[in-house]
């Protein structure tokens, strides 16, 4: 090796291996244990967001393991890296949540930068929940490197009394004891019961909505989504993505060859189509902004307008991930999509969805109804707009009761979410309100968010089915009833949300997609002249972040 060429220089990690100003990092890879014969090979990225305070990341130490051993297998040399992941489960009901969506772009920068520094070739991008899927996808869309991303897989439900049970039920249970109807010893039972073991929650929040997202996307391996954590075949999918990256190394296919306009609207349906969480409205025109691509609160709405509804799962219906799991998985739905969805786009297993989908065995018409028999023609989401979201707002209408599509009712107001929360636990609400959370958007939140203690005690106590809730912030994927998120422009950015008083009729009408207050253009502008100029008042990063970030409607993306 006189000339001191050590790779071939159509690999990017060739800049740090070869010539003989290159002697300082080969000496360092000599000094962690690697010889010739590694140099000569691409360099796989294994970027995990293993934790050891998260349920959902818990357990990828070990998926990461058998993702190396596969790129190991296939002619690679695997360097694994980590970086963040928040679980929303701990950030909930206080200031912590302000991080969490302000954490999707950390992410996503963190892998770029190491990415682009350490000259990778390629990624393998492990991760489970609700902000790291999408930051992973966002990353991969920006660096273009070629890449496969490996997500955690759903934990186990829970089991009481023979009834599975997810995560988020134990929240709706505190209106319960609140409210007399079990005892301490019960809930306490209940804690031990709610998380079994690793994964992300066993229901369609975001965190299982944005795995399917992945998949459908075609980033993922076959049966990634639904792979529960604790599984052999999440450890197999693990393996063949290590094994897989390699070859579209060597191929130079990248994940804009693959995230097509066409491919991130089949991506779309599929996730509408098994009641996808509303933070998708967020994640998705991200993931098109980066990826070159264009996706609007518009054009989620047609499209979830289009796409029948055939999963009802967890918290929308009763069935479980492991449900979905054992009637096919992501490739079962989108089977049952054929038709509506173009099947014949590549995937990183260098196979079309029609050849993926259509190996997959298993059937269960209880779980992923037919086209024919679905639950509705219509996905999970609609976005509503009118003068109290001139930009748009987003509601999960799948989780919503038939008598609450269409509501009007005496607006209750309160300034953050921990206000309404006091008065929703104090017996302060009346059936038939509309519960007005504001100052929780991207920018007055900071961070936008979820109001997941509120709604899940207002189904605690029995409000569920006749109150409805408002707010520029967003929801937990565990949210079920009336309520309406997103709401933009947001209370910062003197949005009509920012003027409703206690009184105020608002109007809620799913079906015909409106939002309105009862007030005339005059009396909005008139209260609107009387608002203050927003102050940030963060520091450190949330101050950035709430300086820099678009509104909802936008993807609350960092321009």
């Amino acid at each position: 090796m006189e000339n001191f060429e050590y790779k071939n220089p159509k690999y990017r990690s060739s800049r740090i291996v070869n010539g003989i100003n290159m002697g300082g990092p080969r000496a360092h890879f000599r000094g962690m244990g690697y010889v010739n014969q590694e140099l000569a090979k691409p360099f796989i990225g294994v970027i995990n967001t293993f934790n050891e305070m998260h349920p959902g990341h818990v357990h990828l130490n070990r998926i990461a393991g058998f993702v190396k051993e596969g790129v190991t297998a296939a002619g690679g040399v695997p360097f694994e890296v980590n970086t963040i992941s928040i679980c929303d489960g701990f950030a909930q009901g206080h200031s912590g949540m302000c991080s969490v969506l302000p954490s999707r772009e950390v992410i996503a920068d963190s892998i770029e930068v190491f990415s682009n520094a350490h000259s990778l070739d390629g990624l393998v991008l492990i991760g489970g929940c609700d902000k790291i899927v999408p930051a992973m996808i966002m990353a991969a869309l920006r660096i273009n490197l070629p890449a496969i991303i490996v997500t955690g897989g759903p934990m186990m439900p829970g089991v009481y009394n023979g009834k599975s049970y997810a995560s988020y039920e134990l929240k709706e249970m505190i209106g319960q004891l609140q409210n007399g109807e079990i005892s301490y010893e019960e809930y306490e039972y209940m804690e031990g019961l709610m998380s079994p073991g690793p994964g992300s929650c066993s229901m369609m929040g975001t965190a299982n909505s944005m795995s399917v997202a992945a998949e459908a996307m075609g980033l993922t391996m076959p049966h990634s989504a639904c792979a529960h954590a604790v599984s052999g075949k999440k450890n197999r999918v693990a393996k063949l993505s290590g094994m897989e990256i390699v070859r579209l190394v060597e191929e130079q296919i990248l994940p804009r060859d693959i995230v097509t306009q066409e491919m991130l609207e089949v991506s779309l349906r599929v996730s509408m189509a098994v009641g996808g969480s509303t933070n998708m409205t967020l994640h998705y025109p991200a993931i098109a902004t980066e990826a070159g691509l264009k996706l609007t609160l518009e054009d989620i709405d047609r499209i979830c307008a289009e796409t029948p509804y055939l999963a009802k799962i967890k918290p929308s219906g009763s069935h479980t991930m492991l449900d979905l799991d054992n009637a096919g998985g992501v490739g079962g739905v989108m089977r049952e999509l054929d038709g509506i969805i173009n099947l014949d786009l590549i995937t990183v297993n260098g196979k079309t969805h029609r050849e993926n989908v259509y190996a997959v065995v298993e059937r269960n018409e209880e779980v992923i109804h037919t086209v024919e028999n679905a639950y509705s023609k219509q996905g999970s989401l609609a976005v509503l707009k009118g003068n109290l979201a001139p930009l748009g707002s987003v509601v999960k209408q799948t989780a919503v009761a038939p008598q609450m599509l269409k509501h009007s009712g005496p607006a209750r107001c309160f300034e953050n979410e921990e206000k309404a929360v006091e008065a929703i636990s104090a017996g302060q609400i009346e059936h038939g309100d509309v519960i007005i959370i504001k100052n929780e958007g991207p920018q007055s939140g900071p961070g936008m968010r979820e109001m997941l203690t509120a709604t899940a005690l207002l189904v605690g106590k029995g409000y569920a089915e006749t109150v409805a809730l408002v707010t520029d912030g967003r929801f937990s994927g565990a949210t079920r009833g009336p309520c309406i998120g997103h709401v933009s422009p947001e209370t910062s950015r003197k949005g009509p949300i920012a003027i409703v008083k206690d009184g105020d009729i608002i109007d809620i009408d799913i079906p015909n997609r409106s939002l309105n207050v009862r007030l005339t253009d005059e009396e909005i502008a008139n209260r609107t002249a009387l608002l203050k100029e927003f102050e940030n008042k963060n520091t450190g990063y949330l101050y950035r972040y709430s300086r820099d970030v678009s509104s909802a409607n936008e993807g609350a993306i960092l321009k």
